[in-house]
């Protein structure tokens, strides 16, 4: 399936504390239930949180699936890439 890495622009999101880290969360799980209970193919693997950015990291059918999931949650999508590959130190040593 493939992945994606959503940029969201969030003022001031790196300076949120925890509950309204987990208020945002519990926010994106329900829309992303909903979505599953729809048969839309869309899970959020994980984000970043840094100033004012969060970087996202999903697996979905379609972008246009993220696209859904930002209009209807209310966290905006300012730029989606699709990952083709993944490095990190041991790629060297292949």
């Amino acid at each position: 399936m493939p992945k994606f890495i959503i940029e969201r622009d969030l003022p001031n999101i790196g300076e949120a504390d925890q509950a309204s880290l987990s208020a945002a969360a519990e926010k994106s799980n329900a829309v992303l239930s909903a979505m599953q209970a729809e048969d839309k193919d869309i899970h959020w693997q994980h984000s970043y949180v840094a100033g004012d950015k969060t970087f996202c990291v999903y697996e979905c059918a379609t972008e246009e699936l993220i696209h859904e999931h930002a209009e209807r949650s209310g966290f905006p999508a300012n730029s989606i890439s699709e990952v083709k590959n993944q490095i990190d130190p041991s790629t060297a040593d292949a």
